[in-house]
């Protein structure tokens, strides 16, 4: 009996790889972060527009695409720090908005101290530096940013004042921030080279130019400027030992010092996925969620006696691989990260409330992106080109990237108020609001009131 030969295919009548879509283990690559006992792989986003370009798929960057698959989620929101969720985001986009938050978002902070006395251990120095790192509670928006040259008045700076002494005989006591008292009528110490005025009634020229008193502004009149803590340790104080001190805030950014960043620590980490690639019951079961410290796993009843393992918090996972060490524990689970899916956490200091501080970094990044498609915009390049002194080339590349920027900057404006309602979503959920009043002027976004049920 003769033996059946394999016919031989030749390479152009082959079939042809499936258009359109990518394969699975391609798929998974693009999407996700592999954690393996050993260290993660496939870390890198792949941004090439033609790297699957065999396979039919597009792999650039589509503004319709990113516009729509794009969204916020608010998981926690407090006074102080809140939790969201990012999605559909590049990790360049997440971590540009954690810069901002971190650097280039402006507050209030004591940066000039005049002392008259100071007869404590701390040194001069080092009681100006701590006096600098006590958060303010104020809006740095209702001020303006002083210069060099700019003289302090009320626009520009506030002043504080600080007078504590320890009587001889007492034991020592701690000077608190609650002990910063707030002049809104500017300094109080006259200048050292003040001659004394002839005419008593006028008042000596000071460190400040005050024009009128800062609590006669709407803004301040019913919400005092003070420390956002009152219970902060600055100093402490021995028998017959005495601090006597003006201290005047302006307004900086944290890439200038750390004291002017608005947040404790802005971070964010991709979405964990824990998946178990086979079923895993009785003993074997219980030992895998005795091997997760932060319990990411229960065990689920299915009858008869028997136990199988579940994935149950996810989100806890803090990818310490202990479930998939030893006894081949690889091949039961799989531990990923979602590539475009960020948890990002903001920590306020104080100064604004953490919504408030992410609605400003889109706004700054925004202008940013405003900035950048105005130097690549087409009208101006041409003005610039017309121009005989400053030559300019321009590639087709160059006005595509003028036209992203062109339109991820009106993408942002709309996303800054879509952030607004996805926290007044939270808010009534969180608070059994009914109805929740917004004014929209000229590009802001303001609550005006909320109405419980």
């Amino acid at each position: 009996m003769e033996e059946k030969k394999t016919p031989k295919i030749p390479v152009w009548d082959l079939p042809d790889v499936p258009k359109g879509k990518l394969p699975p283990h391609l798929e998974l690559q693009r999407t996700r972060v592999l954690c393996t006992s050993d260290a993660p792989t496939h870390t890198e986003n792949i941004r090439y527009s033609g790297a699957y370009a065999s396979m039919g798929v597009d792999n650039s960057l589509r503004l319709g695409h990113f516009r729509d698959n794009f969204r916020v989620e608010v998981i926690r929101l407090t006074e102080d720090d809140m939790e969201f969720d990012m999605i559909g985001i590049d990790a360049a986009l997440a971590n540009a908005f954690r810069r901002i938050l971190i650097a280039e978002l402006p507050t209030m902070a004591i940066e000039k101290v005049l002392i008259a006395n100071n007869t404590s251990v701390i040194q001069d120095e080092v009681l100006a530096h701590r006096l600098g790192l006590v958060p303010l509670r104020v809006d740095p928006r209702l001020f303006e940013y002083m210069s060099e040259n700019d003289v302090p008045n009320e626009k520009n700076t506030i002043v504080f004042k600080l007078h504590s002494r320890c009587e001889r005989g007492s034991s020592r006591v701690k000077v608190l921030s609650n002990e910063l008292q707030w002049l809104p009528r500017g300094s109080e110490f006259t200048l050292s080279t003040e001659k004394p005025a002839a005419d008593p009634t006028s008042r000596p020229r000071t460190y400040t130019s005050f024009n009128c008193s800062q609590d006669s502004l709407p803004d301040f009149s019913n919400n005092p400027i003070g420390p956002k803590h009152d219970d902060i340790i600055i100093a402490k104080l021995g028998p017959g030992q005495e601090i006597e001190l003006e201290a005047h805030a302006v307004k900086g950014m944290g890439k200038t010092h750390a004291k002017w960043s608005p947040v404790a620590t802005a971070w964010y980490r991709m979405l964990p996925e824990v998946v178990l690639l086979q079923e895993i019951e009785g003993e074997k079961a219980e030992e895998l969620v005795k091997k997760c410290p932060v319990k990411v796993f229960d065990i689920e009843d299915i009858g008869k006696g028997r136990k199988r393992a579940t994935v149950a918090r996810p989100r806890s996972c803090t990818l310490c691989r202990e479930c998939i060490r030893g006894d081949d524990w690889d091949k039961h689970v799989a531990l990923r990260r979602v590539k475009d899916h960020f948890i990002f956490t903001i920590e306020s200091t104080g100064a604004l409330n953490p919504e408030v501080l992410f609605t400003e970094a889109v706004k700054i990044l925004e202008d940013k992106c405003e900035r950048l498609s105005a130097l690549f915009s087409p009208h101006l390049l041409k003005q610039k080109t017309e121009s005989p002194k400053v030559p300019i080339f321009v590639t087709s590349g160059d006005l595509r990237i003028g036209a992203f920027f062109f339109e991820i900057r009106f993408f942002l404006k709309r996303l800054h108020f879509e952030f607004i309602f996805i926290l007044v979503g939270t808010c009534k959920l969180l608070m059994g609001l009914e109805t929740i009043m917004i004014d929209f002027y000229a590009g802001e976004c303001q609550i005006l009131q909320l109405a419980s049920e």
